[in-house]
């Protein structure tokens, strides 16, 4: 008994054939995305009005009580965080405004144990250790969860590189 794999576009149903172009579409944030980023397969043609819909945005962080010890993330069109500055012309204030620095490594960081609950599955160039495999293998549900609420790739047990990586059965 032999398996044929279909491939479909996730935005239309339709059959992608073997020498169909396949483009990759991630999602990295929607109202309706609960946890993390998600893979979306279509055909050039059917996002080809894509870059003709994209909305000219300002994503902005705001600190303030509101939002505890977290920054809410907002956004909104260009044109609607232009209009709120009314002194300066927002394009002059972004021009002088001071620099955000980003976050230093910390110096002597703790090196990660892969081989824990809180750490197994997540993305690294390192050697899969047989400790880390095993958690991943009878915890994969948990694993994926963590993953996914960190808005990390899960692990596929269908994937021939997970599958190999973790000690998965290899797909036929």
């Amino acid at each position: 008994m032999g398996k044929k794999t279909i491939h479909v576009s996730d935005f239309t149903g339709t059959v992608l054939q073997a020498d169909d172009e396949v483009v990759r579409v991630v999602v990295l944030e929607h109202p309706d995305l609960v946890a993390g980023p998600v893979q979306l397969d279509a055909t050039p043609a059917e996002i080809e009005s894509i870059d003709d819909a994209a909305l000219d945005v300002a994503v902005v962080e705001v600190h303030d009580r509101h939002g505890g010890d977290e920054p809410r993330r907002v956004v909104l069109t260009a044109s609607e965080f232009d209009a709120m500055a009314t002194d300066t012309p927002m394009a002059q204030l972004l021009r002088t405004a001071e620099r955000v620095k980003p976050p230093r490594a910390r110096k002597g960081a703790e090196k990660i144990d892969y081989g824990t609950v809180e750490h197994a599955g997540k993305p690294h160039r390192g050697r899969v250790t047989e400790e880390e495999a095993r958690i991943v293998r009878d915890q994969l549900d948990e694993v994926n969860k963590r993953l996914a609420d960190a808005g990390l790739r899960q692990v596929d047990p269908t994937d021939p590189e997970h599958a190999s990586r973790y000690g998965f059965p290899t797909p036929a």
